[in-house]
Formats: structure tokens, sequence, C-alpha cells
């Protein structure tokens, strides 16, 4: 079990933010084991954004094979409707702290490339944690990649441009596979879009514990970690592709974009990411978003900070696309 004997400061949510950041932390109860199947109901609750822009992308649900002796996953692909072949895949992983969360998180951000006719976009379903400890998520987040490297012709997509992205636990996720794919040398991977990445489940670094109350605090990290990994884990025990924080070598892995707020627990452990990424030879874009509590952007898309935000994510994208 993770206890905390100190609060180092937090830096004040930026103040475009702080009516939203105020009003969740009024309504959104503590993350425990008593309230994770509410938490979870009221995800599955919200309505799933419009994934067709008006008839220009096609949208497809199916399952794929999941990982040997494992169920299989459900995935929601979205294509050109123009039937357009060749195109990047961009390969997407769902926030939720692995114990929640749909594969249509986010999803509508990605929207606009496969409209544009620039992108096939893949969003995958995974195990969630307590009921399947690691490393089920991030094999069951690789094997759906395999699956689309492997069906490249049939999705339209050219197996040597994949980009994988994913936000929080999504972003730990994708990480998780780029490490994996370079561990086991398939597929190939061009670029990786970390949006406030969950990387590391120990609490040494001052930002993991200086958020104490409200949405995604310390005590909601600490809940997540101890569901993936056990409360009573030793460092000898832990599945490393599940912490990518804890592997000793970083180099050889895609461009990496990583955005983060200032005043959210994923600070630290994301600036020391970059670092190491940097020093370990991989080309790296970094934005750190002064007042930005973890989710920012996605709980109040049209603050100007969440707008800039937007902005720098889908100039790298464009970028990766080739549009």
């Amino acid at each position: 079990m993770i206890t905390f004997n100190d609060t180092p400061p937090c830096p004040p949510v930026d103040p475009d933010l702080a009516p939203v950041f105020e009003g969740m932390a009024a309504v959104v109860p503590p993350l425990t084991a008593a309230t994770l199947g509410d938490l979870r109901q009221w995800g599955e609750q919200l309505p799933r954004p419009d994934l067709t822009a008006n008839g220009r992308v096609t949208v497809t649900e199916r399952e794929i094979p999941g990982p040997e002796g494992a169920p299989d996953l459900a995935v929601t692909i979205l294509s050109p409707a123009d039937g357009s072949t060749g195109l990047p895949l961009v390969y997407n992983l769902h926030g939720g702290g692995l114990v929640m969360g749909d594969r249509y998180l986010y999803l509508d951000q990605l929207v606009p490339y496969v409209a544009q006719g620039t992108a096939v976009v893949i969003s995958v379903s995974y195990r969630f944690a307590p009921e399947h400890r690691a490393p089920a998520q991030v094999e069951d987040a690789y094997a759906g990649l395999v699956w689309a490297a492997k069906n490249a012709t049939e999705l339209g997509v050219d197996p040597q441009r994949i980009i994988v992205t994913g936000i929080s636990a999504g972003g730990g996720l994708a990480l998780g596979i780029s490490l994996m794919a370079r561990d086991r040398g398939f597929p190939t991977i061009t670029h990786q879009v970390l949006i406030a990445p969950m990387t590391d489940d120990r609490f040494d670094l001052p930002s993991t514990r200086m958020v104490d109350g409200g949405p995604s605090d310390r005590n909601d990290m600490a809940f997540m970690w101890d569901a993936v990994l056990g409360p009573d884990r030793e460092a000898a025990d832990i599945p490393p592709y599940t912490v990518p924080a804890r592997v000793a070598d970083l180099s050889g892995l895609p461009r990496t974009y990583l955005d983060v707020g200032s005043a959210e627990p994923f600070r630290d452990p994301v600036l020391e990411m970059a670092m190491r990424l940097s020093q370990a030879g991989v080309v790296v874009d970094l934005h750190l978003w002064g007042g930005g509590y973890h989710g920012f952007d996605l709980n109040a898309p049209d603050a100007p900070i969440s707008r800039a935000a937007h902005a720098a994510r889908h100039e790298f994208f464009a970028r990766a696309l080739g549009a």
C-alpha cells in the first residue's frame, strides 16, 4: 500500500480552467474499490461522439483476436468513406487509469485526420484491473497493434507508417507497446503521441504527491496502480511494459510527442521521460501547459489553454501524417 508523508507545492490551476476543475471536484467521488463500479457505469452512460464527419468517415465495429488464451478485443475502425488506401495508421488507446473508460474516449479528436483522407484510425478496448492484473492491458494493446499491421491491406493502411497515441493510461500503454514493438521486432512505429501518459507507479517525484483532493489526485493514482500491479508488489515482479518508466533502455523508440499540465500528478514523470528519451537519442517534442490539470483539454476544450494544446498536437499529427 502507498502512503504519503508530504504534500509538495502545486502550481495553481489556470483561471480559465478553474471553474470546470472545481465543478468536477464537487461531483466526482474519489476512486476507490467502493466507487469504481459507479464510475464505470457513469462513463458507460456518456453520449458517444459522432465519428462520421457528415458521411466522410466510415465507422466499423468488430472483434479481433486477443493475446493467446485471452478474450477477443473490440475495436472501432475509422476509414475515409472515399475508400482511400495506403494511408498511415493512427492506433489509439483510451485512458481511464487501466481500470475503466472505453475506446471512444478522445476518439472524436482523431476524426479530422480520417475525414481529410490522411489516416485510418483504430481504437481498441483492453481488459481492466483489478479483475485483470498487468500485463493483461499492455498485451491486449500489443495484440491489437499486431493484428492491424498484419491486416494492413484489408484496412487500407501502410504498415510502415504507424502512429500510436493515447491519453493518460492510454499514453502509458502506447509507450509500452512501442517498447514491445522495438524488442519483438514488429511492427514498425514511426511516431508516438503521448498525452499526459501514465508511466510510473512510484511516487518519488514531487508532482506525484502534490495533488491531494479532487479528480485524478494522488489517491486516485495510488488506487489505480494498486489495482493494476497489486498493493504488495515487489519491483522485480512488475511487468516492465506496463510501467515504462522502469525500463532502463529507452533507445530505438520512435519520434515522441509529449504534453502534460503543470498542475497534475504526471507532470514530473513526463518531464523525466522526455529527458531520458532525449538522452537515449530519441527525437522528442515536449509541451508543458502552465496551469493545466489532468485531462484539462478534454474537460474544458474551449478554454484558451486547451485550444493551444490542441493546436500544438494537431500540428505534430499533421507533420507525422505528411498532411
